[in-house]
């Protein structure tokens, strides 16, 4: 059977142990998207990989592809440490929901360039931390839907195409995708002008300047979203 080798920078999104000393990693990749690969005796011996298999470091891995669901890990090491996440908790906790999101709404061997600049962005600004956590999220979480093509209707209604003024609140259904006007029945959800105007800013990749409680709305309308489309949180 032939191979041929995956070369790219990437980020661990899963690791789950298998047997005895290999790990099952699934790594986004730059080239190539969601990957997974054997890594034999990863946990055996710390040196196998020089201590790469960490999140939110970005690392060089080189997978052998033999046309199988999963690719062999033969080399990993880490390219840029983000030591700095680890020190607050709450950056911790945004990077890992940012990972968990990324390998549940990317399909398998596609690639995504912009949800991978998206996502190595928001871990540079976590490590840094000169903003906020969760407003760092909050951007990622409406650039991610836009970037794997499940971005939310917010300038008119889907049903009846009928656009809402700037100035106007909306009713939102995020499983249905967007805006849905009283007229063609309403959504339960309901988001202020300034908060709908932000968030389909953050879509198109400008940001938007919000509080920390409006970082959890916008927080709570992506989540919505995103679980019409993958199971996240699994």
């Amino acid at each position: 059977m032939t191979s041929r080798l995956v070369q790219s920078e990437a980020l661990l999104v899963r690791a789950v142990p298998y047997g005895e000393s290999d790990i099952v990693a699934t790594f986004f990749c730059a080239q190539g998207g969601k990957i997974a690969a054997m890594a034999r005796s990863a946990r055996k011996s710390s040196k196998r990989f020089g201590g790469a298999l960490e999140p939110f470091h970005t690392i060089a891995v080189t997978l052998q592809d033999r046309g199988r669901e999963l690719t062999v890990l033969t080399e990993a090491r880490i390219v840029r440490v983000r030591a700095g996440i680890a020190t607050k908790l709450e950056s911790v906790d945004a990077a890992g929901s940012a990972l968990r999101w990324t390998r549940d709404l990317c399909p398998p061997r596609t690639e995504e360039q912009g949800a991978w600049s998206a996502l190595a962005e928001l871990l540079d600004a976590l490590d840094e931390g000169k903003n906020e956590p969760k407003i760092e999220l909050a951007f990622f979480a409406m650039r991610l839907l836009s970037e794997v093509g499940y971005a939310l209707e917010l300038d008119r209604c889907l049903m009846c195409g009928k656009a809402c003024p700037d100035d106007k609140p909306a009713r939102i259904d995020p499983a249905r995708g967007g805006i849905v006007c009283l007229s063609c029945g309403g959504a339960r959800l309901q988001i202020g002008a300034r908060l709908r105007q932000a968030a389909r800013d953050m879509q198109r990749g400008v940001r938007a300047e919000i509080s920390s409680e409006e970082a959890t709305d916008v927080l709570k309308l992506a989540e919505l979203a995103m679980a019409a489309h993958a199971d996240v949180g699994a």
